[in-house]
């Protein structure tokens, strides 16, 4: 055998020891074997976007930080949330530099949160309207299942609410229905570059009637390690009252989400629907919801025919007067659905009409609590099954409600409340559903709880389950909450079964 071939099978027992998973045989010992069936394994690297948390002096952010504990170890890792900036310049450098660095960086370069352990949320506090945006690297075993949660609380003003987002990973294309640029609303595009390189994003928006042109909408400039915030009516001449906004990018990636606000129920961030599907589910509505609206819209060529049903305690019923959902191919549709909860918490099920094909739609859901001026706004796209694993960062001693539904076969979750992140034991509960009903419940809360802590959801049987987080702190009377939808962290990837033949190497 040559060195050569000495060589390459050197660098294939090495891959071997670093994938974990490859077979390997070497020449003579009778060909190569299979390996096993595909598995998953954990993502060893995770990228997540906070936007500029918002407008207002009066604004209070909180970053909660967190990885779900796990079984096996790993290497240790990080997790950190800083300014754009501050993470490009650390990605640049090389280990030797990181190292020589730590404990004697800049503050500007410091983290906003670093999170040290699995299993224990890391938190930070910052005050005022010129908090930057924020991004995001978990590493090592802090990287599958990374979560982190920015939450606003504004007392007062146009922007008064409280305002929730999961920090999301960097991508190319966004759906956000239930946006607006009636009079009474202000709601903005905020765009955030993670990388080393400006970003070109478009903006198109689409009402009731169709597109709403606008040439100042293309080709947005997102500048290396920044943020843009764009007030949707100003792309546009027309009001609408349902508007779907669509960013794509041209070149790079960026993270993206709506902040909304309004002069009568306040504001909260609304983050983008599901990828475009013939079947969605929307879970989380509160059972004291005064209003709920639901905003569709169908990207395709064909107008959508769509079933509504509202997913409750004890099974699904139809909207009187809302059976059905008829969306315009390129055209929002909005509606208000009256009288849907009853009192009862639920979630909204979105089916293909059997007359029709099952056209993909986005939507999302604007939902209302309170009356008068004691109104608040909240919003909950629609969103994917919990899958594996997924996780809300940020609860509080009370105001958590978990809403879990199944629209298809009966499933089973296991429920998980984390340390808290000043103190607290872990405490875990099981939930079952039923076929086609949503079960709000009162999460489990660490013993000894001091500080905030997270709630993991996981499948442990049946079908997929889809859930939701409402964070509900009562601000004067008037019922400030945000909802967060739970779909799957990414946390695992599957590896497809692999084999090594290096037969090709003998002479």
């Amino acid at each position: 055998m040559k060195s050569t071939s000495l060589s390459l099978i050197a660098g294939a027992v090495a891959l071997a020891a670093v994938t974990g998973f490859a077979a390997l045989t070497v020449p003579g010992d009778g060909g190569a074997t299979e390996a096993g069936a595909a598995s998953r394994l954990p993502v060893e690297r995770s990228s997540l976007l906070c936007p500029a948390p918002g407008l207002s002096d009066l604004a209070e952010t909180t970053y909660t930080s967190f990885t779900p504990a796990a079984k096996s170890g790993g290497e240790a890792g990080a997790a950190e949330l800083k300014s754009p900036t501050a993470a490009i310049k650390d990605d640049k450098k090389d280990d030797k530099e990181k190292a020589k660095d730590k404990g004697k960086t800049a503050d500007s370069d410091k983290p906003v949160v670093a999170l040290k352990e699995p299993g224990k949320p890391a938190t930070a506090d910052v005050s005022g309207s010129d908090a930057p945006a924020l991004v995001g690297t978990a590493t090592g075993r802090l990287a599958p299942g990374w979560t982190a949660q920015q939450t606003t609380t504004v007392e007062a003003g146009d922007s008064r609410g409280v305002l929730g987002v999961s920090c999301t990973a960097p991508d190319t294309d966004f759906w956000f229905p239930a946006a607006s640029t009636a009079k009474s609303r202000e709601d903005y595009v905020n765009l955030t570059n993670p990388d080393d390189t400006a970003a070109v994003a478009d903006i198109e928006l689409y009402g009731p009637d169709g597109t709403l042109k606008s040439d100042v909408g293309e080709g947005i400039t997102v500048p290396a390690g920044s943020g843009v915030r764009v007030l949707i009516s100003t792309l546009t001449s027309k009001a609408a009252d349902d508007v779907t906004v669509h960013v794509t990018t041209r070149t790079g990636r960026v993270g993206a989400a709506v902040r909304t606000a309004d002069s009568e129920t306040g504001s909260d961030w609304l983050t983008a629907s599901a990828a475009p599907a013939g079947t969605l589910v929307l879970p989380g509505i509160p059972a004291d919801a005064t209003s709920v609206r639901l905003v569709a819209f169908a990207p395709g060529e064909d107008d959508a025919d769509l079933k509504v049903r509202l997913l409750g305690k004890t099974g699904a019923f139809a909207p009187v007067g809302n059976e059905d959902l008829h969306v315009k191919s390129r055209m929002t549709a909005g509606v208000d659905l009256k009288n849907l909860t009853r009192g009862e918490a639920g979630s909204l099920l979105l089916t293909p009409d059997q007359k029709g094909r099952a056209t993909p739609v986005v939507a999302a859901l604007r939902v209302v609590r309170g009356k008068g001026d004691k109104q608040e706004v909240g919003y909950i796209p629609a969103t994917g099954p919990v899958g594996a694993q997924a996780t809300a960062a940020d609860n509080r001693a009370k105001g958590s409600v978990l809403s879990l539904t199944a629209p298809g076969a009966a499933g089973t979750v296991k429920v998980t409340a984390s340390a808290g992140s000043k103190g607290g034991t872990p405490v875990s509960k099981t939930y079952k559903v039923a076929a086609g009903t949503t079960v709000a419940v009162t999460p489990p809360v660490p013993a000894g709880l001091k500080g905030t802590y997270a709630l993991t959801v996981q499948t442990q049987s049946g079908g997929p389950v889809h859930a939701a987080r409402t964070l509900t702190l009562p601000q004067d009377g008037i019922p400030m909450f945000t909802v967060q939808t739970l779909p799957d962290d990414g946390g695992t990837v599957e590896v497809p079964a692999a084999e090594q033949d290096l037969s090709v190497l003998d002479d």
